[in-house]
């Protein structure tokens, strides 16, 4: 399947540009993936239930978040321990690394208040983003805004996201798929947006944070579940590799099967 094309940067790089979704041709939907979808969906049901079950309910949801929080930042290189951010506050100065902590939940906790009054959308991507850069080391590549500069992600060769010029219908694309109704089960869309997402990798920074932010706030939009109790980073940061390794074969091969079957 191709999943998109390639174009010539000035520097000689080749950027890729994905396709918008949803995937052509279809995603193939065999026993093994309705086999975990079904897992899936029945662990996200107990999970719901658990947390209302719980006699701290309240306390019980922010420490979730919290840990949720450092695992995502720690993907991107944050040395923050959860001893930190127990010790040290959202004004302390006396750790900058768990500043993008500490971002990380106030994005979420604005992105879940924020659903109320918008759908999913990119004033409401934006939003967040500036919140996650607050005062964190990437406050100085355009909180809030989408770049406008090529990047390249990772060493050589690296991946190369698509240039700035092509950024615009990208991202309109994304946002009208979100919001569209189709076919797949929520948490099958919610694995192609994800993936969507890193490949358009809109901002200079923390592309991969609000992407994984996105999985949590989708599934809370489509009342998947009810409270952002979901644990992803965990997984994410334990087979880092192959989940880097994985979105490539997406851009590479059109494979979205082995993607979705892995998330």
């Amino acid at each position: 399947m191709n999943r998109g094309r390639y174009v010539k940067l000035l520097t000689g790089h080749n950027a890729f540009v994905p396709n918008p979704l949803p995937p052509e041709p279809p995603v193939k939907i065999e026993k093994e993936m309705m086999e975990l979808l079904e897992q899936a969906n029945n662990s996200l049901l107990r999970l719901d239930s658990l947390g209302y079950a719980l006699p701290d309910y309240e306390n019980f949801i922010g420490a979730y978040i919290q840990k949720e929080a450092l695992l995502s930042s720690q993907i991107e290189g944050t040395r923050a321990t959860m001893e930190d951010v127990f010790i040290f506050n959202r004004i302390s100065a006396g750790n900058k690394e768990v500043i993008p902590v500490f971002n990380y939940m106030e994005a979420l906790k604005y992105g879940k208040k924020r659903l109320n009054e918008l759908p999913m959308c990119l004033r409401l991507i934006r939003e967040m983003h500036k919140i996650l850069l607050e005062g964190a080391e990437g406050e100085n590549k355009n909180p809030g805004e989408f770049r406008t500069a090529p990047v390249i992600i990772g060493g050589a060769p690296g991946y190369v996201p698509p240039p700035p010029d092509h950024l615009k219908e990208l991202v309109f694309d994304f946002e009208k798929y979100v919001n569209e109704e189709n076919t797949y089960h929520p948490l099958i869309k919610c694995a192609l947006i994800h993936y969507q997402f890193e490949a358009i990798h809109p901002f200079l920074d923390g592309n991969g944070r609000i992407g994984r932010l996105l999985i949590t706030l989708y599934l809370l939009w489509k009342n998947i579940i009810e409270e952002p109790l979901l644990y992803l980073s965990y997984y994410f940061k334990k087979y880092r590799q192959e989940y880097y390794d994985r979105l490539y074969l997406v851009s590479s091969h059109g494979d979205f099967e082995q993607w979705i079957t892995f998330s």
